[in-house]
């Protein structure tokens, strides 16, 4: 995205946010709960530890967005928090996965891809901020707020393809 200008530029931005916010959702929904159960030890420290890291990631992320690929600033803010991005994501490969790889038949952790799938599909795709990183509070707020999302997405791809309007 470092090279990218423009729509292209705005487009990648645009779906790395949908992503990253949807992704999220659906791991503080089904994933960290669950290491919090399967991993007694020192599993509450990692798992606040990942919550805290999503929630400055949420912050920089509207930050981003706010500010708008095209800005200035945009670049030299980017790249702090793709780096942290990456941290984050190594972290949950090196402390939360193996946790549960241990201690859940592979039945199980199936089930957990799939409730992962299905809590994706009703995320917001925008990060929320202010609603938390929690559970219940995916589980209230996160459907109201994914609807206008959606709806939201949908207006800006239409205002994108039909200008004239």
């Amino acid at each position: 995205m470092r090279n990218g200008q423009g729509a292209a530029k705005r487009d990648a931005f645009a779906d790395l946010v949908r992503l990253l916010a949807v992704h999220e959702s659906a791991e503080e929904q089904v994933v960290h709960p669950r290491v919090r159960k399967a991993a007694a030890d020192g599993a509450d420290r990692i798992v606040q530890a990942r919550l805290d890291e999503e929630h400055e990631a949420k912050q920089v992320l509207s930050r981003l967005y706010d500010l708008g690929v095209d800005h200035p600033d945009f670049d030299g803010q980017f790249h702090p928090f793709a780096e942290a991005v990456l941290a984050h994501a190594t972290h949950e490969e090196t402390d939360e996965f193996p946790r549960l790889r241990e201690t859940l038949p592979p039945e199980r952790l199936r089930r957990m891809a799939g409730a992962v799938k299905a809590a994706e599909s009703l995320a917001p795709t925008r990060p929320h901020p202010m609603a938390g990183e929690s559970r219940a509070g995916n589980l209230l707020a996160g459907p109201p707020m994914a609807i206008f999302d959606r709806a939201r997405d949908r207006m800006r791809e239409w205002r994108q393809a039909n200008p004239d309007h």
